[in-house]
């Protein structure tokens, strides 16, 4: 297996640069892995491939206002920053995050960026109103850096996160002035904790899951902050070498009494994104009793030996855990049985995800047929059912 497996070639003018409106309206790919099928359909129409007693589970998080531009003190230079993970476990105060900066190599330990209400716009002669100040490297030292913040005087931290702030958009949607909303889902939480959204939930509107739920189809929901491996491509030749980065995650008791109901009834969990996959595969453990009956009771005819059935182990509650499961080929999926998601960058964790899903010639063929379809792809794009 290499990383170039997992590559396509994805035209410029297919990355989509705003989202369907309504949301529902976007195309869809049905791919059938038992029999390598492909169907093309709009994504209001994915309630045909819902069975009542089936259980979706989608992640509620919502995105922080994390792009912050501002203005290096010691030159006046800009200075970008993303937020990606809070570090309670160094600063108890929340001031110490995880942060991809640019331009990286030029901000070293010691610098201190300014951050005004407007962004980089903002005149120099306003008080700025959150500085940051780079603490550490982070492992990769490719951008990544550690930043302690301070909020200007009368102001909470979260509050000069919003007034510096704005919804970061992907580095490849450079053309969108559109409403910030659309870039969460409609079941988001108040609460705002990633540096991205989880894409393939922008698909939902309220009306299409009321007409789900009608159906007789459950509703569930995680929580997982998306972090930095959203922004990564796989640089190594040997994808085994990538190392991931943990993510904080959350499954209630709510959500595991729900599958286990769905599994005894025979019902599948689909899975709305990526995220939802790895909150629940790494909410597995395999040294828990197994339920009865066992969690991986119903399977496809025709699963690849990815998403083969071990029969042992079952899903437990956690809350405030931390994940670095890494799915590629050869991995086993344990919960999921089917999954809603988006086409995702090239060389990247979630092709590898995917395919570990299904298989990895059935991800490349369903790719390109969505290629020669002129699909549009990536994160306001379309979506692709794979069951």
């Amino acid at each position: 297996m290499r990383t170039d497996d997992f590559d396509y070639d994805l035209p410029d003018e297919l990355i989509a640069q705003a989202p369907a409106e309504p949301r529902d309206s976007c195309r869809l790919l049905v791919l059938d892995r038992a029999d390598d099928s492909v169907e093309h359909r709009l994504f209001t129409d994915v309630i045909d491939y819902l069975e009542a007693g089936d259980l979706l589970v989608a992640n509620r998080t919502r995105v922080l206002p994390a792009r912050l531009m501002g203005h290096k003190r010691q030159t006046g230079g800009v200075a970008e920053t993303l937020l990606l993970k809070r570090r309670e476990d160094i600063d108890p105060l929340g001031r110490v995050w995880e942060c991809l900066v640019k331009p990286g190599r030029r901000l070293k330990q010691g610098s201190v960026i300014e951050y005004r209400e407007g962004g980089a716009h903002a005149p120099l002669s306003w008080e700025p109103v959150l500085t940051g100040e780079v603490v550490d490297y982070l492992e990769d030292n490719r951008g990544g850096r550690l930043l302690r913040f301070e909020p200007a005087r009368g102001l909470s931290l979260d509050e000069a996160i919003h007034k510096a702030g704005h919804v970061p958009l992907p580095p490849y949607i450079t053309q969108y002035d559109g409403d910030p909303e659309k870039y969460q889902t409609v079941y988001a939480m108040r609460e705002e904790h990633s540096a991205a959204a989880p894409t393939a939930g922008l698909h939902f509107t309220p009306e299409l899951l009321e007409r789900i739920a009608a159906r007789g189809v459950g509703f569930k929901t995680v929580e997982l902050e998306v972090g930095i491996d959203t922004f990564r491509l796989v640089e190594e030749d040997d994808p085994t070498a990538h190392v991931m980065h943990t993510e904080r995650y959350h499954v209630g008791q709510d959500v595991v009494d729900a599958v286990h109901a769905t599994k005894a009834a025979g019902h599948r969990v689909i899975a709305v994104g990526t995220t939802s996959v790895r909150s629940l595969e790494s909410a597995f453990d395999l040294a828990a009793p197994a339920s009865d009956p066992p969690m991986a009771a119903r399977r496809f005819e025709g699963a690849p030996d990815s998403a083969r059935v071990t029969g042992r182990g079952d899903l437990v509650a956690r809350r405030d855990a931390t994940t670095d499961l890494y799915l590629m080929p050869g991995s086993t999926y344990h919960v999921v049985d089917a999954l809603i998601t988006n086409f995702h960058v090239p060389r990247s964790t979630l092709m590898m995800l995917v395919s570990a899903f299904a298989s990895t010639r059935q991800i490349m063929d369903a790719y390109h047929a969505a290629v020669d379809e002129r699909y549009r792809f990536l994160s306001f794009g379309d979506a692709m059912l794979i069951r």
